[in-house]
């Protein structure tokens, strides 16, 4: 089976943020004029998106202003005293905003701007296929039914008869299912095809910004990915439905915000970091994440999705 990769031109991801790459210790301040500690664009309530020490010029337009505070209610003083007849203005204008936002998450608009920034995102769900038709079938559906993701499978020997629910989907929907059936047996089975092999297949053969990595089990009920996206898209190398922790040898839960690695039965990751992290020696998603370098992010929205078999 060849490997392709993509060689087009820059995508959408913005840069991982410097912070999280390089470990700096910025204090959250922006020194420009900008709101302190507040999130980059597109970020998330998580932390993913953080703060820039100083925006572009292209993003402000003019840089620090004189008066900042007259513009939130305040006197502007250098003291910020303010005027004491405006006290009371003041506090019931944060009162009135801080409604009108919470009244606008629960309208949805915050999941459908995170949806329109990251529309322009390409994003492939890596498959691997392994027996068990039924769940196959179920898993495929829902990723095809709540999202826009193109899915990329790999059939390892058919088991059970499960490759053929895999040409059942790619010949109905071929501009969204895309198939590649291999004789190997998976390592787990007893065969010689690696967790990190099949992976590094996928990743090689994506041409997507944002890669999905997927146990097979998760079955989506409505849009889990866009809140990944988001917090890769916000500056993250990886972002997860699950985090961990690591007590010694010991793997404990973690999240939400950033973690020591990530779960993997659900998973969007930087295609181009997965590629330069050593894919192939990863024995699992969770190995992978830790060989990443960059924020791991868990979101803060609990994601639609359950194990496959579970009740709804």
């Amino acid at each position: 089976m060849s490997a392709v990769t993509d060689d087009g031109p820059p995508g959408h991801l913005r840069p991982p943020t410097p912070q999280d790459v390089a470990g700096g210790t910025g204090t959250g301040r922006d020194t420009t004029g900008g709101a302190p500690g507040g999130p980059a664009p597109g970020g998330t309530a998580t932390g993913v998106g953080t703060a820039r020490a100083r925006p572009a010029p292209d993003e402000t337009g003019s840089g620090a202003r004189a008066n900042p505070a007259a513009e939130f209610g305040f006197s502007g003083d250098p003291g910020q005293h303010g005027v004491p007849a405006d006290d009371m203005l003041h506090a019931q204008r944060t009162w009135d905003a801080s409604l009108a936002t919470n009244r606008l998450d629960d309208l949805g608009v915050t999941a459908e701007r995170r949806r329109v920034e990251t529309a322009p995102v390409s994003t492939g769900v890596g498959l691997v296929v392994d027996g068990d038709p039924g769940r196959v079938r179920e898993v495929l559906r829902s990723f095809l039914d709540h999202t826009d993701a193109r899915l990329l499978v790999l059939d390892l020997g058919d088991v059970d008869g499960a490759g053929a629910v895999v040409r059942e989907f790619a010949g109905r929907e071929p501009e969204r299912v895309t198939a590649w059936h291999v004789a190997e047996l998976p390592a787990w089975r007893g065969g010689t095809a690696t967790w990190g092999a099949c992976r590094g297949k996928l990743l090689q053969l994506d041409t997507s910004e944002v890669h999905v990595v997927t146990d097979g089990t998760v079955v989506l009920e409505g849009d889990a990915l866009t809140p990944l996206v988001a917090a890769v898209h916000g500056g993250a190398v990886a972002a997860g439905r699950t985090g961990l922790d690591r007590d010694g040898e010991e793997r404990r839960p973690a999240g939400p915000g950033k973690v020591a690695a990530l779960g993997g039965e659900l998973m969007a990751v930087r295609r181009a970091a997965a590629l330069g992290a050593g894919v192939e020696e990863a024995r699992d998603a969770t190995e992978l994440s830790r060989a990443l370098r960059g924020a791991l992010v868990v979101p803060e929205d609990r994601l639609p999705a359950r194990r496959a078999g579970e009740p709804r």
